[in-house]
């Protein structure tokens, strides 16, 4: 029973949806994903596994309490990782109360299931179980041109969007020091890869690109931000799962810091030679300068050296991860 099977909440999301795949297609694990499908949640994102008997969708939210006990009940997951979120800074400025929500309120929710279902277990049951929570480098705000965030770094939250999640941060570190719940946390850089929703820099720009829409970058486009394909940060999440140490924190990033202004020219670069416009002109030709978003973090660094020596490291670059994507979004 131990080690048999693991729910993970999020999973019809873009990190939730390749975590569960690359889960089904590297292990014998048995995953229940416990999604809500708002809009960033599509289940056309889990065609592959859809019909795989080791892969159990369960429609229904972290804030239905009944729900995930039933689930904890009936499944008895050698681990939850928690991917259950809003997580976009445009909408959390527009929107904050929902934000509050789930990535707060529902997340203290579900520490209080889980730690139950914990003390519940027998004692070697108890022993192995993990409680992964996954969170970003915006909790620890915005880096000047030098320096990056390790896991010591002070937190600073510049948005309702990563206030909500260092939040829910602190509370996941809470559980471990009060109540002895093994738990584990990883901070991320920004990811990309197929499957995101279009409301993020990366396949935005290649949607408005391609319907020869103009291509918005904020301000003058210098904000820096370092990017790891989706599939690495799968990778290295799984390998905090195994072999991280309960109640250590962990950063993930994919050492590809760039400025956003270079990552719309970079995917501009691309298109023009995979998919050309009609009229052969470049679509650098698109680039449109908006207003600046308020309290747009100037950069973000990560050092992931901490992980590293788990044994993790990219296997993407950001030009071999980019083709990629543009690609993905070409086909789908």
């Amino acid at each position: 029973m131990i080690k048999n099977s693991i729910l993970i909440t999020g999973g019809a999301g873009f990190i939730g949806s390749n975590l569960v795949q690359e889960f089904i297609e590297k292990t014998d694990y048995v995953i229940i994903n416990l999604d809500k499908l708002t809009y960033a949640g599509n289940l056309d994102s889990l065609s592959s596994v859809l019909n795989n008997k080791r892969h159990i969708f369960i429609h229904g939210s972290i804030g239905d309490k009944k729900l995930v006990k039933q689930i904890l009940t009936t499944y008895k997951p050698w681990s939850v990782i928690n991917l259950a979120a809003e997580t976009h800074v445009d909408r959390s400025i527009d929107g904050p109360a929902v934000f509050i929500q789930t990535n707060i309120v529902e997340v203290s929710q579900l520490l209080e299931i889980v730690r139950d279902y914990w003390m519940s277990l027998e004692c070697n049951a108890r022993k192995y179980f993990r409680f992964l929570h996954v969170s970003t480098d915006e909790v620890f705000g915005s880096l000047g041109d030098e320096g990056l965030f390790t896991e010591e770094s002070k937190y600073a939250p510049n948005s309702p969007y990563a206030a909500s999640k260092a939040a829910s941060d602190h509370l996941v570190r809470a559980y471990n020091r009060t109540y002895g719940l093994p738990t584990l946390l990883t901070n991320c850089s920004n990811n990309y890869g197929p499957c995101q929703f279009p409301e993020k820099l990366i396949p935005l720009i290649i949607l408005k690109a391609i319907d020869k829409k103009p291509l918005p970058v904020y301000g003058d486009g210098k904000n820096v931000r370092d990017w790891i394909y989706v599939r690495d940060h799968c990778n290295a999440l799984m390998t905090v799962l195994n072999s991280g140490i309960p109640g250590e924190a962990y950063n993930i990033g994919g050492s590809n810091e760039k400025t956003n202004i270079e990552v719309v020219t970079k995917i501009c670069d691309i298109l023009d030679k995979m998919c050309p416009r009609s009229d052969k002109a470049s679509y650098k030709q698109q680039i449109s300068f908006v207003t600046d978003r308020p309290g747009h973090d100037y950069r973000y660094a990560i050092d992931h050296q901490k992980v590293s020596r788990l044994g993790w490291k990219p296997e993407e670059t950001f030009e071999t991860g980019l083709r990629k994507t543009v690609q993905w979004y070409l086909d789908n």
